[in-house]
């Protein structure tokens, strides 16, 4: 895997191993442990505009980094008013962030029904409107969408150059259809059209579980690096493994992110987050069903820590 430091307008990060916003789940804590594996770059979960316009402490508690973070601050927004956007972008709220990326990709029914995400993606001069507004904050911009929104209505590379046309200093391509949500394979031709229809840096974005499948995707793409999603959520360590660090010793890795997010969100979100994230961690190990009942039986975060130091990762 060519493994390399990523322009990206202003901007310039360690690598081009990025981490994509994950709702749910890129909260400060897991971010800085990407981030220490290896990720060149992570991204909050989405972050609404309008929440942050109108002062929303739990729109804005998701914008929350660990004070050591040393890393590229990266915000993901999303709406559809390019007023309300650039206000966002401007906002008190971003105002340590380097890099905003407009999420023009989201599939989930809430989201794209309201005229967001990737229903964006129908709508390129408002699209374009939008990436121009957020432009306007000064800060650099990236955009993360699909290659379309049904089978046989692949728009890659036209949005991409909607895109870069309107300012977009990089765009992170997810090779799905709108349709497909997370199903299905990847379209590597589609990303590879967006990556020779525009100048920008171009990220291929899906399916990415192991080296293997990094590897292919750049390889049928040309892209200039990869975004792991639900990959990391099994195996945040995958970024050791893409670039080419030595594996960490899982379970100690484990008990420090239970530790670390019981000091920064308190007993009750620790509890639950990390039995989640622990059953995500937990997949394919020998009797991993009663693991995973074992783990969600867990009423504290002393119970979770015994539980895990007795799992052989």
């Amino acid at each position: 895997m060519n493994v390399h430091p990523l322009k990206i307008g202003g901007l310039t990060t360690p690598n081009n191993i990025l981490l994509a916003p994950l709702a749910g789940y890129t909260n400060a804590v897991f971010r800085r442990m990407c981030a220490r594996l290896g990720a060149g770059l992570t991204f909050t979960e989405m972050v609404s505009a309008k929440g942050l316009c109108y002062d929303n402490e739990k729109t804005k508690d998701l914008l929350f980094v660990t004070p050591d973070y040393d890393g590229v601050k990266a915000c993901q927004l999303f709406g559809s008013d390019p007023e309300i956007m650039r206000r966002a972008a401007e906002s008190v709220h971003l105002a340590s962030f380097d890099l905003i990326d407009i999420n023009m990709g989201c599939p989930m029914p809430k989201i794209y029904n309201n005229g967001e995400g990737s229903a964006l993606m129908a709508k390129p001069e408002l699209a374009a409107k939008i990436i121009s507004a957020c432009k306007k904050s000064g800060k650099n911009v990236s955009v993360k969408f699909r290659v379309g929104l049904e089978k046989g209505k692949i728009i890659a590379a036209e949005f991409a150059k909607v895109c870069e046309g309107a300012g977009a200093d990089l765009i992170t391509v997810h090779g799905r259809t709108r349709d497909k949500i997370y199903a299905g394979e990847v379209d590597c031709a589609a990303i590879a059209m967006a990556k020779s229809a525009v100048k920008i840096p171009v990220i291929a974005n899906g399916g990415v579980f192991c080296k293997a499948d990094a590897d292919r995707l750049l390889n049928e793409t040309g892209a200039d690096g990869v975004c792991v999603a639900r990959g990391a959520m099994f195996s945040p360590w995958i970024f050791a493994e893409l670039c080419g660090n030595p594996k960490p010793d899982v379970k100690r890795l484990v008990l420090n992110q239970i530790d670390d997010t019981f000091e920064l969100f308190g007993e009750r979100f620790a509890c639950v987050f990390m039995r989640k994230m622990c059953a995500f961690y937990i997949k394919g190990l020998s009797g991993a069903a009663a693991l995973r009942t074992r783990l969600f039986a867990c009423a504290s975060v002393e119970e979770l820590k015994e539980t895990v130091s007795n799992i052989e990762f």
